[in-house]
């Protein structure tokens, strides 16, 4: 099975683009499943071979909580808490998120489908929802370590004496619960048959928001599968009108300088209403190669480069395309490396080999990091 993420700056047409995706892939003779908001409904009419889930992110809240209060029903009890009713539940800012990340795992294990196509929200709300998962794992097992929980089958005899369960216990069962959750999303966000389709309007307004969002994806590692140039001006509006031709020269300059090596652009014209219905979206759906290859995207992930010989230093190479030197920063905190690319951040452990080195210097060149570490002479085997 393969998923498909469609996301990009805000008002680009992404749900469009989703559903007219999700439709070419299911009138090649692919099982499609199509993710999208609550009140999306893109397809009044059955279309053989697709299926619509909406994702309901007020009900995937008050589903949540409640399971939650029951669990720890007796911690409550003991505390003076008294559980709240389901009527009493408003969703809280962050449940979309959740929700959706909670959506794509079980779309992920559905039966009888060959591609997942997730509406995304847009690219920096994206970016974020995506790398949710490796933080909060990161920020539980930092909290609450695994090697706390040595002492754990002792709980249950002082539960007993007590007569009541041990907040502990309950604490560390329900951490576990979470972070194997999480670590389920993260699998799918991670998989090499999980990628990311961009749309964007080419223009000025657009062209910020989705440099920056390219680079948060590269610094997460999610692979990019292809850009889709959304509303170009028509070749024939362009030849008759001197005014749409100015604004067709103008989207051919920014998606001249947004596509890269490696990255497929498919160009949907503006179809000069807004394509609703099957029908509408069928236009759209038409275009060539509009639904998704079935071979995994290739992602550039981060390489260690041995210069040991030439240089005498170890060069870790972080793909960071269209970043900018100001907008970069590194700190070294023990085994970990913290990466900041402008308004992202990521912190990841080193390979075993750097972490017997010290940083000795970083240059953004051919739109890479790379970090160069020479060996520290207390802690590299000597050579015999």
């Amino acid at each position: 099975m393969q998923t498909l993420l469609v996301t990009g700056p805000g008002g680009a047409g992404r749900s469009t683009v989703a559903a007219a995706t999700a439709l070419a892939a299911a009138r090649e003779g692919r099982r499609v499943l199509l993710l999208c908001g609550p009140d999306a409904d893109p397809f009044p009419d059955p279309v053989p071979g697709l299926r619509v889930t909406p994702v309901d992110s007020g009900q995937e809240f008050r589903t949540e909580l409640a399971a939650l209060q029951e669990r720890g029903a007796s911690l409550l009890g003991m505390l003076g808490g008294r559980p709240l009713g389901t009527e009493e539940l408003t969703e809280l800012p962050g449940a979309e998120q959740f929700a959706l990340l909670r959506a794509l795992r079980r779309a992920a294990a559905a039966p009888a489908t060959d591609l997942v196509v997730v509406d995304m929200p847009p690219l920096h709300q994206a970016v974020a929802t995506l790398a949710l998962p490796a933080q909060l794992r990161r920020y539980l097992a930092r909290l609450l370590p695994a090697e706390r929980q040595a002492a754990r089958a002792l709980r249950p005899v002082l539960a007993q004496l007590a007569g009541v369960p041990m907040p502990a216990q309950w604490l560390y069962e329900t951490a576990a619960r979470w972070d194997e959750e999480l670590a389920a999303v993260q699998a799918v966000v991670e998989a090499p048959t999980t990628r990311i389709r961009l749309v964007a309007e080419p223009g000025p307004a657009a062209d910020t928001a989705l440099r920056t969002g390219m680079l948060g994806l590269a610094l997460h590692e999610l692979r990019t599968e292809s850009l889709v140039a959304n509303r170009l001006v028509p070749a024939d509006a362009a030849a008759a009108h001197p005014w749409a031709a100015a604004i067709a020269e103008q989207q051919r300059a920014f998606l001249d300088a947004w596509t890269g090596p490696g990255l497929p652009v498919h160009e949907l014209a503006h179809l000069g209403r807004d394509p609703r219905g099957t029908d509408g979206l069928a236009a759209l759906a038409a275009t060539r190669d509009l639904a998704p290859g079935t071979a995994p995207a290739a992602g550039a992930g981060w390489t260690v480069e041995d210069r040991l010989a030439d240089d005498g230093v170890l060069v870790w190479a972080i793909p960071l395309p269209r970043a900018h030197k100001g907008e970069l920063d590194l700190i070294r905190r023990g085994d970990e490396l913290l990466v900041a690319a402008g308004p992202h951040r990521r912190i990841v452990p080193l390979p075993s080999a750097l972490r017997r080195c010290t940083v000795s210097g970083a240059a953004l060149t051919d739109g890479a990091l790379r970090v160069r570490f020479t060996p520290d002479p207390r802690l590299w085997p000597r050579e015999r």
